[in-house]
């Protein structure tokens, strides 16, 4: 089961890798609810086993590419954000060491497996992946326009990604009005 679910979440990786395009030393944040990896209720089964596996294979992808892994608490640290120290040099760190059950598995894997993690309250990520509806989209850089993954569960967890795109500002769709000049 952990192996395929290292496979799940490795394909899953590299395929919004590849679709927002992202480039060495951008962030992706990722959000987790092993529960629902497991088939129950988000907030129900936290899984440090289940979140090891999904680390993995996310990390693996993510290591070899040059790309900053963002790992998001869940609601009980208000969504906060577990990274390594370099991916945000001028942040502002809080004080708080997530655990299974308050900050989710994920972020605590994310914790403990990084060489120098820190604990930040937000984050602007270029890309991310929601695993089971953990709302990741207040730490996507605007503007944030969804992707529709191939590879759009892990095991019993539907998966919503989201990449940036540089805002439209001026261009075709833009008004000219040389009356108010």
């Amino acid at each position: 089961m952990y192996e395929n679910i290292r496979e799940q979440a490795s394909k899953t990786a590299e395929e919004i890798c590849r679709t927002a395009k992202l480039e060495k030393g951008q962030i992706l944040v990722v959000g987790c609810s092993t529960s629902e990896v497991c088939g129950d209720r988000i907030g129900t089964n936290s899984n440090i086993e289940v979140a090891q596996a999904l680390f993995a294979g996310i990390y693996e992808v993510l290591r070899e590419k040059g790309i900053y892994l963002a790992a998001q608490c869940c609601e009980h640290l208000n969504r906060a954000i577990v990274v390594e120290a370099e991916a945000v040099p001028s942040a502002e760190i809080v004080n708080v060491v997530p655990q299974p059950k308050a900050g989710g598995s994920f972020a605590t894997t994310a914790y403990r497996m990084f060489q120098h993690p820190v604990v930040v309250e937000e984050i602007k990520a270029d890309a991310g992946i929601d695993i089971g509806a953990t709302l990741i989209g207040m730490h996507i850089r605007k503007v944030a326009v969804p992707v529709r993954l191939e590879n759009n569960r892990i095991g019993e967890a539907n998966i919503t990604a989201a990449r940036r795109r540089a805002k439209f500002i001026g261009g075709e769709r833009a008004v000219y009005d040389s009356a108010m000049m």
